[in-house]
């Protein structure tokens, strides 16, 4: 995608946060294409030097303060102009995406982030509150769903908005796993100290609930680690809200 809105459709960022940039980039072609047939100009700010934007989320959560505001400082930089003139930034991370909306605006505690963090959307968020007409088959649509929110969407009761979505626009029978934390948090989950804990939070509901599910249900989470914990505690396979509604459109 361009680095700019093109004009043709109403403009929308999109944040591309290291995880789904580097480990998961089709959740990204995803969304672009939903946005796209939602009737999005979707674009992307890039730096004229160095690496991406980063919100700094992966050195705050290892305790690397002064480093996490100096990424956060570039992004906020970036989309300020944007968000000042009323374009919305929209992630697909959860802990990325809101980090723009609690961490980012605690760190540098500027007027430029509190704006960049009113800006700032869910992919969830976005498509619930446009309620756009998406091309989504209605044979399509009556897949069953399951659906788990991650950590950070629940702290900000953003659970509601992707089962709307799956719910009202396209048309799924959504059921929310009941579970607190998946267990894998972040990295947690991959500590030598720490697997035990996590495999064992993992199995208190939700990977029973993921290996009862039907074969024809499709599993939904938009949590990069929660996907992690799912696919290798079940052997199922785990999408991101994007790529859910990209099938459904593209009848695959």
């Amino acid at each position: 995608i361009g680095s700019a809105p093109t004009g043709a459709g109403t403009p929308v960022v999109l944040f591309a946060d290291t995880f789904n940039r580097y480990f998961e980039p089709e959740n990204l072609r995803a969304a672009i294409r939903v946005l796209r047939a939602a009737g999005y100009d979707v674009f992307a700010p890039t730096p004229a030097a160095g690496r991406p934007y980063c919100c700094g989320r992966t050195y705050l959560s290892a305790g690397m303060v002064d480093k996490a505001r100096a990424e956060a400082e570039r992004l906020v930089t970036a989309l300020y102009p944007l968000a000042r003139s009323g374009v919305r930034i929209v992630g697909l991370e959860p802990s990325c995406t809101l980090a723009l909306r609690d961490e980012v605006p605690a760190l540098l505690g500027t007027a430029q982030a509190e704006a960049v963090a009113e800006a700032t959307l869910t992919f969830a968020e976005l498509i619930e509150a446009d309620r756009p007409d998406l091309p989504v088959p209605a044979a399509a649509a009556r897949r069953p769903v399951k659906l788990h929110g991650h950590c950070h969407q629940k702290a900000f009761d953003l659970v509601k908005p992707a089962e709307a979505v799956l719910r009202d626009i396209a048309g799924a029978e959504v059921e929310v796993i009941e579970t607190s934390c998946c267990g894998m948090a972040g990295a947690f989950g991959y500590g030598r100290d720490t697997y035990d804990v996590s495999i064992r939070m993992a199995e208190a509901s939700l990977l029973p609930a993921v290996r009862a599910a039907p074969n024809d249900a499709a599993i939904v989470a938009d949590g990069t680690s929660c996907r992690c914990q799912i696919d290798d505690g079940t052997g199922r396979e785990v999408v991101h809200l994007a790529r859910h509604l990209d099938r459904l459109i593209s009848g695959s």
